[in-house]
Order: C-alpha cells, then structure tokens, then sequence
C-alpha cells in the first residue's frame, strides 16, 4: 500500500514586529533617538515612582502626588510613542485589503491615509493649542504637588505638530513615488 504524496506544508506567516531592532536607517535618526530617550526616562520615573508608592504603602508611608508624576510621565511616554511609530511607520494598517489591490491602488490608498492621519493630529494640535491658549494665565496646576499642566500640553502639541509633519512628509513621498 502507498501512501498518497504530502501535500505541500502551508507558508507560514512570519510576524517580525519588535523582534529585532529595524534595520531602518530611519530608526537611527536623531528625532527617533530623542522619543526614545524621553520616553523611556518618562517610562522609567513612571514605574519607579508607582513601585515606591506601592512599596511605601505596605511600610506604611504614603507618598503624596505619586499618581499625579505617573499621570505626568504618562503623557511624555504616550507623545514620544506616537511620534517614534510614526516615524519607523509602525502604524497599523489593513493589509487583507491593501494586498489584494492593485500597486498603484494601495499606494493611493496609503497615501490618503497619510493625509487623513496629518489632518486629525493637525485638528488635535489647534484643539491642544486652543486649550493652551485659553488657561496659559490661569496657572493650572496638580492638585498636591502643583506641577505645572501647560508644559505638558505644550509637549503634547509639539509632538502632535512633528507627528503631523510626518505624515505630510510621508505622503508627499509616495506622491513622487
């Protein structure tokens, strides 16, 4: 008796994300170096902070303001994170679709959604800016430790600008493309 053939073993998929560095000479870029050395500052005095807080409360010392320099660390982290993806385009995007176009099709496609996600973070800056605007002289302020809210809304609204930037930059590229 014989055996019928194997049929061929399927393709498999293979998920590269965040395994290995990209090789990307944008990776390497000054701005990219710089989101990632804010951010992870940022991430680091977040994790550090919450760990002695949590810490303190079994020894029994509470640490006034620790959920006010997370809340901080958070919005540096969630700005440079922003950024960094789009500048090595690690945004998500629907490739059971954009694969089964036409070259051209998908590139159009990609490049309106380059344009669209320039004008959302572009909308979200001037909402930011107007916000800014409006409580620059009310010296808004944490509750307990009194940081200062309008730098990190001013942080917030230069990242949304450069993230929009790259957007623009982006979809101008596969314009001459």
């Amino acid at each position: 008796m014989t055996l019928p053939p194997a049929s061929p073993a399927p393709a498999e998929t293979r998920i590269d994300a965040d395994v290995e560095p990209s090789p990307d000479r944008r990776a390497a870029s000054p701005l990219a170096r710089l989101m990632l050395a804010i951010g992870s500052i940022a991430l680091l005095l977040a994790m550090s902070t919450d760990a002695l807080a949590v810490a303190g409360r079994h020894a029994g010392i509470r640490l006034f303001g620790s959920i006010e320099i997370v809340q901080a660390c958070i919005v540096l982290v969630a700005t440079t994170a922003i950024v960094l993806t789009t500048l090595v385009e690690g945004h998500a995007r629907v490739h059971i679709l954009l694969d089964r176009l036409k070259p051209v099709t998908a590139s159009r496609l990609l490049r309106g959604a380059d344009w669209a996600s320039a004008l959302v973070f572009l909308w979200l800056a001037a909402g930011s800016t107007w916000l800014l605007a409006d409580l620059w002289g009310a010296f808004e302020l944490t509750e307990i430790l009194h940081l200062p809210l309008r730098w990190l809304r001013l942080a917030w609204i230069i990242g949304s600008l450069v993230t929009a930037a790259l957007f623009v930059r982006r979809a101008l590229s596969r314009t001459a493309a």
